[in-house]
């Protein structure tokens, strides 16, 4: 019999005998019995213990969700017993995911509600090597906190501090807008500025808007809710109603930022790659003074006319390098949504890359 460990979390160490079908305490392991194999035995047991029983169900999730989670993003098997979490699997594995649920338990035992997406977004941060390991950005509020849920959300959140105008480039879903807005709040809050100007071209109705019932605001909204959306997942919503009545948060068209100098201002121009060449460079020389500007769009969802190219790729293609800029770029991998989400767009980019699809950055 070959002897296998388990590792408890203050660091004490048991032998074990790879051939019991047991989870070291007299019940048949989940996975049933299994013949023995060279890989099976490189396969380590790990035992994670917690000081409060009381915390765990909102540790684990209801009917263990979480662990369930960690099964299927690890490869490898997770089941509470008592105050204890037991992981199988490769030496690795099992330590990122001894990792994450001792960091979880922490933010639980401050007070933290936690979610699937809590666990997935620190599981796929230990699994990345690189600068983003090093920790997940968070982004905070009066009214929540909002964590990275992937490395390049991290860097992201890392790139809006640090420099005054920033591209937020890739597939829907992975939260290029929504962290800018929850930062933008952030910092109204904190009075580094004085006001956040959120604007999208509006394609849909070649920016002629007059013909539409209603005042200015009226006619708008339905080409920017997805930022009224953000702001009020981030704000409460009677700070959203007053500031918006005041002047302090301003939603706008586009084409309504021509002649204007943005100063003491957090502003985010969303959908960008439908903005032609001319009105890309028109906003971007708003920028005033003690002002940061964060762009954002998908060059694979262009809707301008055929033959018309996005200001959003060419502003990137020519402000590479430039001091004061950063671009981040999003995977189909960085996809928060659901998991469907993220095939979706993986297989669509996997098609475009064949020049299969009609999807074009023109």
């Amino acid at each position: 019999m070959r002897a296998s460990i388990i590792v408890l979390l203050g660091g004490a160490v048991l032998p074990t005998t790879r051939n019991s079908t047991g989870d070291g305490n007299g019940r048949p392991s989940r996975g049933g019995e299994k013949k023995s194999s060279g890989r099976d035995s490189a396969k380590k047991r790990v035992v994670v213990t917690f000081d409060n029983n009381q915390l765990l169900p909102r540790l684990l999730g209801e009917y263990d969700a979480h662990l369930a989670l960690i099964e299927q993003r690890l490869g490898i098997t997770a089941h509470a017993h008592g105050n204890a979490v037991i992981l199988e699997g490769s030496e690795e594995t099992c330590g990122i995911a001894r990792t994450a649920l001792e960091s979880l338990y922490q933010r639980v035992a401050s007070g933290a509600e936690l979610t699937a997406g809590d666990f997935d977004g620190l599981l796929r941060h230990a699994k990345q090597e690189g600068p983003a390991a090093n920790g997940q950005g968070q982004i905070a509020t009066r009214k929540k906190t909002v964590t990275a849920r992937t490395p390049n959300q991290s860097l992201y959140i890392d790139a809006l501090e640090k420099f005054d105008l920033v591209f937020g480039v890739g597939p829907a879903g992975t939260g290029k807008t929504y962290l800018a807005v929850a930062c933008a709040a952030m910092h109204l809050e904190r009075g580094n500025i004085e006001r956040i100007i959120l604007s999208r071209p509006a394609v849909e109705a070649g920016e002629r808007l007059g013909f539409l019932p209603g005042d200015m605001r009226e006619k708008v909204d339905p080409y920017l809710r997805p930022l009224y959306d953000a702001l009020y997942d981030v704000l409460p919503p009677e700070k959203v109603e007053k500031d918006i009545e005041a002047g302090i948060i301003e939603v706008a068209p586009l084409a309504f930022m021509r002649g204007r100098t943005l100063s003491n201002a957090f502003v985010i121009l969303d959908e960008a790659q439908n903005t032609t060449s001319m009105q890309m460079k028109m906003f971007l020389t708003r920028l005033g003074e003690n002002a940061k500007m964060v762009v954002t769009g998908d060059p694979s969802q262009v809707d301008l006319p055929p033959g018309q190219r996005s200001g959003l790729v060419e502003a990137i293609g020519l402000l590479d390098g430039v001091k004061g800029i950063e671009a981040v770029r999003f995977l189909a991998g960085d996809v928060v949504r659901r998991d469907i989400v993220a095939r979706i767009v993986a297989a669509y980019e996997k098609a475009e890359a064949k020049g299969e699809t009609g999807s074009s950055s023109r």
